[in-house]
């Protein structure tokens, strides 16, 4: 049994938390939802009143928190996780977040001896509750050796990319191309289904041609019932292509597609769908074209 600790009890942390709990590890939680802390602790987890209470129960703390000022916040700022870690002890972030800011948080904790692994999962709700997540890791060789016993508890896949920074370079590589997917997808729908083609047949033959997709495979029959409940958000997705653009202008690399994909998205949430799942933003140019994708009565 190992000390770890989970912050960030959200849609992801949550059932990661829970998994390290039921692997029989000591796990201290802390989230800004009291709710989520004292439902967790009913499972088994130990409820902290800070991030640095977190640190100092636990020899390698893991978060999965929204965005990289949250991330930042949570190690860095006041009660932060850098307050009560211990010399040696670990901090995993498996949250999305900037890579440069990565480096940055890895550089100021170690300062003070602590070690820094990036490793953003993807899976989404259905991984992160079955413990069958990916990772892509970025920091030590040494030290994701350390952790991989605790990464394979929560996921099957583990990539390690690389120094600091390279889990997330490579995470948000993945999501680059998942958000321009997810434009052609909204466009090719309503264009198909406006002309009169009746989607599930549409899908059908994507299933069946050089387009298929794993990912629309999964998404269409959401469509189709209407069904936008949140497995990655709108707004999360919008975060991720910004981050990569940012990424994009250090290294001096175009990329204009994943531009394009960025402001549909926030279009998507300018009509106030950015809690709802990332295939709820076909609802954009459903509402310009005056179609509904959706199935078709049987008769």
């Amino acid at each position: 049994m190992s000390k770890l600790g989970f912050i960030g009890l959200g849609i992801m942390g949550g059932p990661m938390g829970l998994n390290l709990i039921k692997a029989g590890h000591e796990v201290a939680i802390w989230s800004h939802s009291k709710n989520k802390v004292a439902a967790l602790a009913e499972k088994g987890g130990i409820a902290c009143a800070t991030p640095a209470e977190v640190a100092k129960h636990s020899e390698c703390t893991f978060l999965c928190v929204g965005n990289t000022e949250m991330s930042r916040e949570v190690i860095l700022g006041q009660d932060g996780l850098i307050e009560g870690a211990a010399e040696g002890t670990l901090v995993v972030d498996c949250s999305t977040i900037s890579p440069s800011a990565a480096r940055r948080i890895a550089a100021k904790l170690a300062e003070k001896g602590v070690g820094f692994l990036d490793a953003p999962c993807t899976g989404s709700k259905a991984g992160a509750e079955g413990a069958s997540l990916t990772f892509m890791v970025g920091g030590p060789k040494e030290t994701f050796e350390k952790v991989r016993p605790w990464f394979e508890t929560m996921g099957k896949l583990l990539y390690y990319c690389g120094g600091i920074g390279m889990g997330l370079h490579a995470k948000l590589s993945q999501n680059m191309i998942l958000g321009s997917l997810l434009q052609a997808f909204n466009e090719s729908l309503v264009l198909s289904t406006k002309a009169g083609v009746d989607p599930e047949l549409m899908l059908d033959i994507l299933n069946n041609s050089a387009a298929r997709s794993g990912f629309i495979s999964i998404k269409a029959p959401m469509v189709f019932a209407r069904n936008f409940t949140t497995n990655f958000s709108v707004k999360w997705l919008e975060k991720d292509l910004e981050l990569m653009l940012e990424s994009a202008a250090e290294l001096n690399v175009p990329a204009p597609l994943t531009a394009i994909s960025k402001q549909l998205l926030q279009a998507a949430i300018a009509k106030g769908y950015g809690e709802d799942d990332i295939c709820g933003s076909i609802r954009v140019l459903e509402d310009i074209t005056g179609t509904t994708v959706a199935a078709r009565p049987k008769e």
